[in-house]
Formats: structure tokens, C-alpha cells, sequence
């Protein structure tokens, strides 16, 4: 059980995250804690921060082979250690659907471990990149490279660094080196160490290039670890977006937005949308040509405050699910 409390500043939330115990997520507009219970509210309470809403988006996967294609996106995803990303769940497919996806998955990893992922397997598509499982289901497994003029930091369409064993005194520092920035990161705080990430893209520059400003934060916070004697290990770091395939791109964009009260990127020729707060995944949307008439063997389950099973305009998936709220908060 998972709940959200708005907060002012990444410093105010790392505060709470110094506050209790487990899994903790930071950001500029609020921090998401793991483990809602009448302790974690009272900690909140204590420190001035209000409770907001809060939904998840995972992922399914229907397989005629559920054993197979489940070890293909665990190779492929690797192994989820510091539970920062959507679940992915293979489940038995009762009946045969041999057209492509309309929904297909981007999987960006440091390159070490992207050849060790692909397994021997030789990569297609137009960008040399994409892997499929066994019965067709496509990914994008992208290597990424260290962000110039960083030493621990991979530019893996976000930026990010994972710091095992980062004490909480840490993570206040790097709130508060944030804050004083002016820009927002991402701080999701495990029991095995801190994840700190950009936004999509958030590191560029207009021309694509690393950001002089992003780059002088990074700096700081590595200054920041090796005081604290802490050294990063790139293994774990991956970002996870979804691409949906659409006749009419606005309509579903459109649909999708409302639906997760995402935002749209603003920059010109680029349709993304993404969760203001950056706790779900982003999604982006590409030109079909034909359409594709067959159900997806991908879908999304979105938890949240309804029940339900909608499909966007084209007919691509979501099953809606209350989540579970602590009675006593």
C-alpha cells in the first residue's frame, strides 16, 4: 500500500524520508512512500505535508508460452532490484493473436548491460535495437553511454546515478543541492541505496546536447558522495517508456492524457506525455499507417481510485483497479 503527500520542496520530502523506514520516492512536488501506515501519516503530519491522490500503470503481457516470454522480459528488463519501475506480468493467452502489437516497449540500459541482455540475440529495426520474444511481442533494448563531463552519471534518456548503501544524511544533501538549483530530480530511496534521476531528456540542452546547468548539479552531487565515501554502480539503472502506435495520434494522445492526468511535452515535434510527478512511465505516440483490427496481447492496468476496463479510441487496453488505502489513515 502506497501513498503520496505533497510537499513544497525535495528537502521537505527527503525529511520525511529520513522520517521512516522503507522504500521512499522524493520529488520537487511531493514524496511517495511504500508503506502507508499511521506511523508514516503521522511523520507527515508532523511535517507539515497533506495527502494527495495517487494511481500506478503496469503492465501485462498475454502469452500462449507464459514460461517463455516471461524469461525473455526478465532478460531483457533485468531484474527490478530497487523496485522503481512497472511491473511486467505474463499471463496465459487463450486465444492466438499474430499481428504486431499497436503497443511496444523502449528499454534503455547501460551498454554493459544491454549486450549482456541480448544474450547473443542479434537486434533488427530501423534503429538496430529491437529484440522480440517468442511469439512477437517487440522492445527496444537501447545501450546508453556515461553523461559527458560526469564520472557516475549514464545518460539513459533520463539521467541518472544509483548510490548503494547512501545513508539519509546524503539524500538530504542532494535535496537540498536540488533545491538550490532549481532542478527537479528524481530521489527514490531504498534499503540498498538511492536512485537519483532527471526527467526525460531534462538534462539536454536546446540542442540536444548535456545542459552546462544539469551538468554542474551532477557534479556537485558526486563531490557530494565521494564525501560520504560512497562510490555509484551503474548495474541496476534502466528507464522503461511506451510507444502506441495510432491512426489518429491526437485523439488518443488525447485520451491518454486525461485518463492518467498526464502532461504534454511542450517541445515541438515531440508528443510525448509524462506524470508531472515522475512516478509512472512516460508514453509516446507513432504514425500507423494500416490499422490493426486484432486486441494487443499487451495491455496496461492502471490502479487507481475506479474499476473498470476502458479502451482508448483505437482499441488499445486499460483495466482500471481500486487500490487498497491503510483504514486508518
Amino acid at each position: 500500500m502506497t501513498a503520496w503527500y505533497d510537499a513544497p520542496s525535495h528537502a521537505a520530502g527527503a525529511a520525511l524520508a529520513a522520517a521512516v523506514a522503507g522504500d521512499v520516492d522524493v520529488r520537487a512536488s511531493g514524496v511517495r512512500v511504500w508503506a502507508d501506515d499511521p506511523a508514516v501519516a503521522e511523520a507527515a503530519r508532523k511535517l507539515g505535508l497533506t495527502r494527495g491522490e495517487l494511481q500506478t500503470l503496469d503492465v501485462v503481457i498475454e502469452a500462449a508460452d507464459p514460461v517463455a516470454v516471461q524469461a525473455f522480459w526478465d532478460g531483457v528488463l533485468g531484474e527490478d532490484t530497487l523496485r522503481r519501475h512497472p511491473t511486467f506480468s505474463v499471463r496465459r493467452l487463450d486465444e492466438p493473436r499474430p499481428l504486431r502489437n499497436r503497443i511496444h516497449v523502449d528499454v534503455v540500459r547501460p551498454e554493459e548491460q544491454v549486450v549482456q541482455a541480448r544474450a547473443g540475440r542479434e537486434p533488427s529495426g530501423p534503429f538496430g535495437v529491437m529484440l522480440a520474444d517468442s511469439e512477437g511481442n517487440e522492445v527496444d533494448l537501447v545501450p546508453g553511454e556515461l553523461l559527458a563531463g560526469t564520472t557516475d552519471w549514464y545518460a539513459l534518456f533520463s539521467a541518472m546515478v544509483f548510490y548503494p548503501n547512501a545513508p539519509a544524511r546524503f539524500v538530504i544533501a542532494v535535496a537540498e543541492l536540488a533545491d538550490d538549483a532549481g532542478i527537479p530530480l528524481q530521489l527514490d530511496v531504498r534499503h540498498e541505496g538511492v536512485t537519483i534521476a532527471s526527467a526525460k531528456d531534462a538534462w539536454e540542452d536546446e540542442h540536444g546536447g548535456a545542459d552546462p546547468r544539469f551538468v554542474a548539479l551532477a557534479q556537485q552531487i558526486e563531490g557530494a558522495a565521494k564525501d560520504f565515501g560512497l562510490e555509484a554502480d551503474p548495474a541496476p539503472l534502466r528507464f522503461v517508456q511506451f510507444g502506441i502506435d495510432a491512426l489518429d495520434i491526437p485523439a488518443v494522445r488525447t485520451f491518454w492524457t486525461e485518463l492518467l492526468g498526464y502532461e504534454e511535452d511542450p517541445r515541438p515535434g515531440v508528443n510525448d506525455i509524462h506524470d508531472p510527478r515522475g512516478l509512472n512511465p512516460v508514453l509516446f505516440f507513432q504514425q500507423l499507417e494500416q490499422p490493426r483490427s486484432q486486441r494487443n496481447r499487451i495491455h496496461f492496468e492502471l490502479t487507481g481510485e475506479n474499476v473498470g476496463l476502458v479502451s482508448d479510441p483505437e482499441g488499445n487496453e486499460v483495466l482500471i483497479r481500486t487500490r487498497k488505502t491503510c483504514p486508518s489513515t
